[in-house]
C-alpha cells in the first residue's frame, strides 16, 4: 500500500503549496491512466527527471468520456497502480472531466503532455489549449515528452472485454474502413452543412419532489416539493444537438407570448438562428414531469406528467405564417430536419411544402400520449430522404403486432423513397437501413441509464447529418448510437450532445 502518496483533491492545494514554499520543483502529468503500460512508465520517468516532485492527477471514473466500458479499472485500482511506481510521488483523483481544475490545484512548474499533443489540432476535445493557458496562468511551462508510445485504448480494445462481443465485432469491422482519424474527419464534415430544423417547440419541466408516502384519506402519493428546472425539448433540443456540429443551423417553430417565454427562448436560441413565430393565440407547449431527484448513477424515477397544450390545431392565420416562413427559408439550406411531435405545427400544407421543396428531408414523426394513433408516419407523410422510428411507431404504421422488423422497415423505406431508415428498439438494438446496402444492427452502446427522455431525438439529430453526408449505413447508425449513449446519461434535455465527447468515444471504440 502507498497511503501517503494518494491524497484527496481537496487537500492538494495545501500540500503542493508547502512543497513549492520549500523550493521543490513540481512536475505534473494528467490523464485517465486506465491501463498502466510501458509507454506510461517511460513518460512518467522522463517527467520525473525534469523536477523534484512528480504529481500524477487522474480523472475520476465518473468524468471519463472514452465511451462504454471505460474506464475499465476503477478509481482505487488506477490510483494504487500509479502510486506503486517509484518515480511517482503523489497521486490525486480529480472530480472534473478536464485538467484545468487539476492544474489549479497543483500549480506545477512543469506540466507534461505526450508528443502527440504538440499539435493542438490533434486533440478532439480542444482541452489542450485550456491546459496550456491554465499552466501559464500559474507561472508554469508545458513540456511535450515521450520516447515510447503505446495506446491504452488500443490495448484494452484488443485484449479486454470492454463491451459485449456483438458491439466489439461491429466496431472492429467499422474500424477497417473508418479508423479513428478518418472517423473524426467524417464528423468534422458536418460543419459544412446548412441546416433548417422545423418542429414543435417543447419546454420540458422537471419538478422534483421527495416522496413522503401515501395520504391517509385518499391513498394518493404525497410529496414535498424540492426544486424545478425547465429544459429545451422537442425541436429546440434537436436544434441544440445539431448546433454542436454545425453553426449554420436555424429553427422554425411556434411559441406563445406568455410571461417568461421569450426570455427562456433567448437562453437557448441566439437571434441569428431564431425563426420561431411568437403567437398570442398559441399556448407554449410545456411537458411537466413530477419525479424524484436522480440518485448517483441511477435512472430518474418519474411519478406522473402534466401537459400544457392547446386542444385544437393552431388557427388558420398562424398556419399561413408558418407556410410563409418555410417558403422563405427552405431554399437557403442543404438539409431540412423535421421533428414532428404532432402538436399542430406540421399541418397538411406544411408537410406537403417540405416534401416538395426540401433539398434533403430528414423526418422524425413521433407518437406520444397526446397524439397516440393520430400522428402515424405513413398516414401523415408521403416521402422523406431519411427517417427514424421507435418500435411503437413502427407497429402503429404497419397496424400489426407481430412483425419482421427489418422487413417492415424496408417496406417503409421503399414506400418513402428514402435513402436511409432507422428503427430504435430501446435496450434491444437499432436497425439501420440504406438503399442498396445490407441492413445493420447495433446494440445500445450505454447500459447505465439515467433518463431515456430525449435519447431518440439525439440519435435522429446526428444520424440525419450523417445521412445528408452520404456516410455508409454502419457508420451513420454508429454515430446515432453514440449520440443516444450520451443522451441516456443526461437528465432529460438539460444539455445537448457534446461533439467532443462523441468524437472521443467513437475514436476510442474504433481504435484497434
Amino acid at each position: 500500500m502507498h497511503p501517503g502518496k494518494i491524497i484527496p483533491f481537496a487537500d492538494a492545494p495545501g500540500v503542493f503549496a508547502q512543497l513549492r514554499a520549500a523550493g521543490k520543483t513540481l512536475v505534473q502529468c494528467h490523464g485517465t491512466f486506465d491501463l498502466v503500460h510501458p509507454g506510461h512508465i517511460y513518460h512518467l520517468e522522463e517527467a520525473k527527471e525534469l523536477g523534484d516532485v512528480l504529481v500524477v492527477t487522474v480523472t475520476a471514473e465518473k468524468f471519463v468520456n472514452k465511451g462504454p466500458g471505460r474506464p475499465y479499472f476503477n478509481d482505487p485500482v488506477r490510483a494504487r497502480s500509479l502510486a506503486a511506481l517509484a518515480c511517482v510521488d503523489y497521486v490525486v483523483l480529480v472530480p472534473h472531466p478536464a485538467a484545468v481544475e487539476a492544474i489549479a490545484a497543483v500549480r506545477p512548474h512543469i506540466y507534461c503532455k505526450g508528443r502527440e499533443y504538440e499539435n493542438p489540432a490533434s486533440d478532439v476535445t480542444g482541452n489542450i489549449r485550456d491546459d496550456v493557458a491554465a499552466v501559464e496562468k500559474h507561472g508554469g511551462q508545458v513540456r511535450y515528452i515521450g520516447s515510447v508510445v503505446f495506446s491504452s485504448t488500443k490495448l484494452l480494445n484488443r485484449h479486454f472485454d470492454l463491451v459485449p462481443a456483438a458491439i466489439k465485432d461491429f466496431c472492429q469491422r467499422l474500424a477497417q474502413e473508418f479508423p479513428p482519424e478518418k472517423f473524426r474527419a467524417a464528423v468534422e464534415d458536418f460543419s459544412k452543412l446548412r441546416v433548417l430544423v422545423v418542429g414543435d417547440i417543447i419546454f420540458d419541466r422537471y419538478s422534483y419532489v421527495k416522496v413522503q408516502g401515501l395520504t391517509s384519506k385518499n391513498r394518493i402519493i404525497s410529496g414535498r416539493y424540492l426544486d424545478e428546472e425547465t429544459q429545451a425539448g422537442g425541436s429546440l433540443a434537436v436544434y441544440r444537438h445539431i448546433r454542436n456540429f454545425t453553426s449554420k443551423v436555424k429553427l422554425i417553430g411556434l411559441a406563445g407570448t406568455e410571461a417568461g417565454t421569450g426570455e427562456t427562448l433567448r437562453e437557448f436560441l441566439p437571434p441569428e438562428n431564431d425563426l420561431v413565430l411568437r403567437e398570442e393565440a398559441f399556448t407554449t407547449i410545456i411537458k411537466q414531469r413530477v419525479c424524484e431527484p436522480p440518485g448517483e448513477g441511477k435512472e430518474v424515477s418519474k411519478l406522473f406528467a402534466v401537459n400544457y397544450i392547446d386542444g385544437e390545431p393552431p388557427e388558420r392565420v398562424i398556419q399561413e405564417r408558418v407556410l410563409r416562413t418555410l417558403e422563405k427559408h427552405l431554399p437557403e439550406c442543404d438539409l431540412v430536419v423535421v421533428a414532428d411531435f404532432g402538436h399542430g405545427l406540421m399541418a397538411e400544407e406544411a408537410r406537403r411544402l417540405v416534401e416538395a421543396k426540401a433539398p434533403f428531408f430528414a423526418l422524425n414523426c413521433q407518437t406520444n400520449s397526446n397524439n397516440h394513433g393520430f400522428n402515424i408516419i405513413n398516414q401523415q407523410y408521403r416521402r422523406a430522404d431519411c427517417f427514424s422510428l421507435d418500435e411503437q411507431e413502427l407497429l402503429l404504421a404497419v397496424a400489426r403486432r407481430h412483425i419482421s422488423h427489418p422487413q417492415e422497415m424496408e417496406n417503409l423505406r421503399a414506400r418513402f423513397g428514402a435513402a436511409y431508415a432507422w428503427l430504435t428498439r430501446g435496450a434491444v438494438e437499432t436497425i439501420g437501413l440504406r438503399e442498396g446496402s445490407p441492413p445493420c444492427s447495433l446494440m445500445p452502446l450505454e447500459a447505465r441509464i439515467v433518463d431515456t427522455v430525449g435519447a431518440g431525438d439525439a440519435f435522429f439529430s446526428v444520424a440525419a447529418l450523417a445521412a445528408k453526408c452520404g456516410l455508409p449505413n454502419a457508420l451513420a447508425t454508429f454515430l446515432g448510437q453514440l449520440a443516444g449513449a450520451q443522451a441516456v446519461r443526461i437528465v432529460g434535455n438539460t444539455e445537448p450532445i457534446s461533439k467532443s465527447v462523441l468524437l472521443k468515444s467513437g475514436m476510442s471504440l474504433l481504435n484497434y
